[in-house]
C-alpha cells in the first residue's frame, strides 16, 4: 500500500488513479518525480548529479580542449602558478612581502581607479572603491574569460588572481591601527589626514577598529582559498583536457 501525495489516502500500489481525490498517479510523477523514493537520498544524488553535470558542461563548452598547443600550455603554467602560490600565501601578514609582487603594482592603478569611480557614492564608499576596483577587474576578466571567450583554464587564473587581491589588501587592513605601511605620496597613515589611509577611515567610521589583525587574517585566508581553489580547478581542466584529446579522432593539425 501507498499514500496519494494529494490527499495522503492508501491506495494499491497498481492503482493508475486515486480513487480519493481523483489524481492521476503517472501525470504526478512526470512533473514531481516518484514520491516513493526516500526523500531524504533524492536531494543528494540531484546535487550531486546537477554539480558533475556543471562541471562536464564547463568542459565541453572550453573552446580550446582539442588544442595540444593550449594544453602543454596550461600544463607549464599550472607549476608556476602553484610555487608562485605557495610563496605569497606562506609570508606573514605584518612582513607585507606580497608588495614587494609585481603583481602589486599591476593592482595598484585599478586600486586608485576605484577611488574614482565610486566618488559619487559617498565618501565611505570612495574609499572602499580602492579595494573594491581591485577585487572588481579580475572578477570582471574571469567572467569574460569563462562566459565570452570560453577559456575556463583562463578564467580560473583570473580567479586565483581575485585571490592574489584579497592577500595584497590584508597588510593594508592589518595597518588600520598602526598606520605604518608607506603611501602613495611617501607618507604613512599615522602622519596623514584622516581619511587618507582607506582601512583606518573604513574601520572606524564602521566601529570596527579593534578588529583591523583579525579582519586582515579573514582576508588572507578567503584570498587563500580562492586561489587554491583555483589551481584545483586549473588541475582539473588540465586531467579532462587530458582525456578528450586522446579520444578525439580528429586529425591533429586542426588543432594546431
Amino acid at each position: 500500500m501507498n499514500n496519494c501525495p494529494k490527499c495522503h489516502q492508501e491506495v494499491q500500489s497498481t492503482q493508475a488513479i486515486c480513487s480519493n481525490c481523483g489524481l492521476v498517479f503517472a501525470k504526478y510523477k512526470l512533473y514531481h518525480g516518484d514520491s516513493s523514493q526516500n526523500r531524504e537520498t533524492r536531494p543528494v544524488r540531484f546535487s550531486i548529479e546537477r554539480q558533475a553535470n556543471f562541471f562536464q558542461r564547463v568542459v565541453e563548452d572550453d573552446a580550446y580542449r582539442l588544442s595540444r598547443t593550449a594544453f602543454w600550455g596550461r600544463c607549464l603554467l599550472l607549476p608556476l602558478f602553484l610555487i608562485w602560490s605557495w610563496l605569497l600565501i606562506m609570508p606573514s601578514i605584518e612582513s607585507n612581502e606580497i608588495a614587494a609582487s609585481f603583481l602589486h603594482k599591476v593592482n595598484l592603478p585599478f586600486h586608485e581607479a576605484g577611488h574614482i569611480v565610486f566618488r559619487p557614492f559617498g565618501a565611505f564608499i570612495t574609499s572602499l572603491g580602492g579595494t573594491l576596483g581591485q577585487l572588481l577587474m579580475p572578477s570582471v576578466c574571469m567572467l569574460v574569460l569563462w562566459l565570452k571567450t570560453r577559456d575556463p583554464y583562463g578564467a580560473a587564473l583570473a580567479l586565483w588572481w581575485v585571490g592574489e587581491n584579497f592577500l595584497d589588501i590584508s597588510p593594508y587592513i592589518n595597518d588600520a591601527r598602526a598606520g605604518r605601511l608607506p603611501l602613495l605620496g611617501g607618507n604613512t597613515g599615522e602622519f596623514s589626514p584622516y581619511g587618507f589611509h582607506d582601512w583606518t577611515y573604513l574601520l572606524t567610521e564602521s566601529g570596527f577598529l579593534q578588529h583591523d589583525h583579525q579582519l586582515a587574517k579573514f582576508s588572507h585566508v578567503i584570498g587563500s582559498l580562492l586561489m587554491i581553489t583555483a589551481l584545483i580547478g586549473c588541475g582539473y581542466l588540465v586531467m579532462k583536457q587530458k582525456q578528450e584529446l586522446a579520444n578525439s579522432t580528429m586529425d591533429p593539425q586542426n588543432h594546431n
